[in-house]
């Protein structure tokens, strides 16, 4: 699943106009980066939920076929937060395990690697990595190779994982909610886990990191 319903107010006012992961990067929008990335690393199925300006990203990707993958879509009305969102979209998902890809960053976490990641009993395996200079103290720690609420050394949830289905069982369908509670709760009952990636991650954050990065990408 590929979440594409925030609204992106840091990224007014190109996302007036645009959606988030429409906006473009390298000569190609964020999300068609992840698209081909998913497609490369074997995953044919892609759920893709939208809410402000969703038509676009309909009328932008269609089925999929272009990239070797078939996509449906959840809409929502209004957006309905991250967990909110993938309750949501459960029945197009199924009942097996899913990995969830935020839209609005640039990454080569390795996708193949998070979709074996998750172990029997656990909830969630995350991608972690560095702290950004925004983001500075951190979601959770990984210490160990242990995954837990605060310790030595903190890091920043990438917006890519891996999840059961059932972490979201308390989610009413339509209902707006938010992911960290969620999460917070399988780490303190030891039902997540996580890994720290070192290679490329960017959050899309602002039409001043967007501008870098589409920059960086030209250059390379």
């Amino acid at each position: 699943m590929i979440l594409a319903a925030g609204r992106g107010e840091r990224m007014r006012p190109l996302t007036d106009v645009t959606p988030k992961p429409l906006l473009q990067v390298g000569g190609k929008p964020l999300i068609v980066w992840h698209l081909e990335r998913l497609a490369a690393a074997g995953f044919k199925e892609v759920v893709i939920n939208h809410a402000h300006l969703g038509q676009q990203i309909e009328d932008a990707l269609g089925d999929g076929g272009r990239w070797g993958v078939a996509i449906q879509y959840s809409p929502e009305k209004a957006a309905l937060e991250t967990a909110g969102g993938i309750a949501n979209a459960l029945p197009l998902l199924g009942d097996q395990p899913f990995l969830v890809v935020n839209g609005d960053v640039f990454t080569d976490i390795d996708f193949v690697q998070m979709r074996d990641g998750l172990q029997a009993g656990q909830l969630a395996y995350l991608a972690l990595v560095d702290n950004p200079p925004q983001h500075a103290h951190g979601d959770f720690a990984l210490d160990d190779g242990k995954l837990l609420l605060d310790g030595q050394h903190r890091l920043t949830f990438s917006g890519v994982a891996v999840y059961d289905p059932a972490l979201f069982k308390g989610v009413l369908r339509g209902d707006v909610a938010k992911l960290a509670p969620l999460l917070k709760e399988s780490i303190m009952r030891e039902q997540a886990s996580a890994f720290h990636h070192q290679g490329v991650w960017h959050d899309i954050g602002t039409p001043e990191r967007l501008r870098s990065l589409d920059q960086h990408l030209s250059q390379a």
